[in-house]
């Protein structure tokens, strides 16, 4: 029997979900970084800072920027490791991982940029010191499979967190779905010229594993002392977990 998983709320063959996701970030490159400033009123910036605050990147840290899109936060982690680190800006599709690539360029770091599947890194075990994956986990086939990937590259000791919108605080809720399926189409429709995109967008957070799921399924993955930050009334939670 073929398997199945949600794209949105739709039911389509799981091998289909990659392509139709790859079609979604084709069309929403190119104002991908004015989106989410409209999207968010520049709260995506604070949930990001405070990622990257609580990383304990340093000099000479490894760091990996899974499904890192136009490379918001590799940028900042190449300013903390110096010279002396890497950073890994890497993602599935190549229209965003370009514009990431030509970012770090252009703000003078050298861009180790790979086009990979997060269910299937191209990297040693035992390596990284970091591993992030902002706002890409709800996007991936099998969420476990990335979670077990991301899990072995990391050294022991190494460090995964995991931005990714959440269940929000359930008084907040009506207000939040008026946002989410009248107004956010209506902005991707007038700014970018395409509605579907963003409805999938809203309808991906709601089909995304609330925030005790996804700790669950990271601790299955193999982390250890998993825990979460809710952002925003949980629009956004931050899930923070260890490689021993």
């Amino acid at each position: 029997m073929e398997k199945t998983t949600h794209f949105g709320f739709k039911q389509i063959a799981e091998d289909e979900k990659a392509k139709k996701v790859a079609e979604v970030f084709d069309s929403v490159s190119g104002n991908y970084d004015l989106m989410n400033d409209l999207m968010s009123a520049g709260m995506h910036r604070l949930w990001k800072h405070f990622t990257i605050s609580l990383s304990g990147v340093k000099k000479g840290s490894r760091v990996l920027d899974i499904a890192g899109g136009t490379a918001d936060l590799s940028l900042k982690f190449a300013e903390k490791v110096g010279k002396e680190g890497r950073v890994f800006l890497t993602d599935i599709n190549y229209s965003m991982l370009s514009r990431g690539r030509d970012r770090m360029l252009d703000h003078g770091f050298k861009a180790d940029t790979v086009q990979c599947d997060a269910e299937k890194l191209p990297f040693c075990g035992d390596y990284f010191d970091c591993a992030t994956v902002a706002f890409g986990l709800r996007n991936m086939t099998r969420k476990e499979a990335a979670l077990k990937e991301m899990q072995r590259v990391l050294r022991p000791g190494g460090k995964l967190m995991v931005l990714e919108f959440s269940k929000i605080w359930k008084p907040l809720q009506p207000a939040y779905d008026f946002y989410s399926f009248k107004m956010l189409p209506l902005m991707g429709k007038i700014v970018a010229g395409d509605s579907e995109s963003y409805r999938y967008l809203a309808e991906s957070i709601r089909m995304h594993p609330s925030q005790e799921e996804l700790k669950t399924m990271m601790k299955d993955a193999g982390f250890e002392r998993v825990d979460y930050y809710n952002l925003s009334a949980g629009i956004v939670a931050l899930h923070v977990g260890y490689k021993y």
